[in-house]
């Protein structure tokens, strides 16, 4: 399959699995009055005069195929508060990236790093499931989502005790982000379409998220290098995946990039 189509692919499915979910996402709201506070994701990328790592759990990616398939979430998680991150993300998606709920809930119970659900949401369902499972944050992906969606469901999570990354990639997707009230938003640097990474994208739409709002830098984050250029254009946190999961030494690579983030 080309590229071209992948990220359509992906968005369709889970569309047509939502379409099919006949649960009453009243009653999930209501199961989720009952749940203890999530831990503050975006309060935990805040300040500290560092660069924050949101260090991520996946097992392989579409573009470049396994990752660390066979990867333990628990002991990743533990590795990676060891090493002085901030967060996690967890990929939940199954099909295209080798993720699970359990993953997630394996990784949470193991350590006390908020959690971040890494996935495709497209339902307000999807929302309710995001802190049902235990994730303290969930991805909403302006690329994926009208403008009436990405605000309606950015107030559902708000309004269940979740912390919200919104993902963006240009300045009209900031524009939705900042209306729907984000206060925290993630700049992929991947193109979701091509799979490319583009660095200077990051570092132009830095300058134009509103102060207050905590700016995340996610995807092609190599090394030190991508992380203190990052950090000196005004990103409080880097979200990184594949370079993590792929080291030697996970531990080792997130103080090494936390290092670059002194002013």
């Amino acid at each position: 399959m080309s590229a071209s189509t992948y990220l359509d692919k992906i968005l369709l499915e889970h569309r047509r699995t939502s379409a099919n979910d006949e649960r009453p996402t009243a009653e999930l709201v209501a199961c989720t009055h009952r749940l203890p506070a999530a831990r503050g994701f975006t309060a935990a990328l805040r300040g500290g005069g560092q660069l924050a790592v949101i260090s991520e759990i996946k097992r392989r990616s579409p573009s470049k195929g396994d990752l660390n398939a066979n990867l333990d979430p628990a002991e990743l998680a533990r590795t990676y508060e060891r090493g002085g991150a901030s967060c996690l993300s967890v990929l939940t998606d199954v099909q295209h990236f080798g993720g699970s709920v359990a993953d997630l809930q394996a990784a949470r119970a193991a350590c006390s790093l908020p959690v971040l659900r890494k996935d495709f949401t497209v339902s307000a369902n999807d929302v309710c499931d995001a802190r049902l499972m235990g994730a303290d944050c969930v991805l909403l992906i302006a690329a994926a989502l009208g403008e009436d969606e990405l605000i309606g469901l950015h107030l559902l999570a708000v309004g269940l005790g979740l912390d919200v990354l919104v993902e963006i990639h240009d300045e009209p997707e900031l524009d939705v982000a900042v209306r729907a009230g984000a206060t925290c938003i993630g700049v992929n640097q991947r193109n979701l379409v091509t799979f490319q990474v583009d660095h200077e994208r990051a570092l132009r739409m830095a300058g134009l998220i509103p102060d207050g709002v905590v700016r995340v830098a996610e995807s092609g984050v190599r090394g030190p290098d991508d992380a203190a250029a990052l950090f000196a254009a005004g990103y409080h946190a880097v979200l990184v995946g594949e370079t993590l999961v792929t080291a030697v030494d996970p531990a080792e690579a997130i103080r090494q990039l936390r290092d670059t983030g002194h002013p």
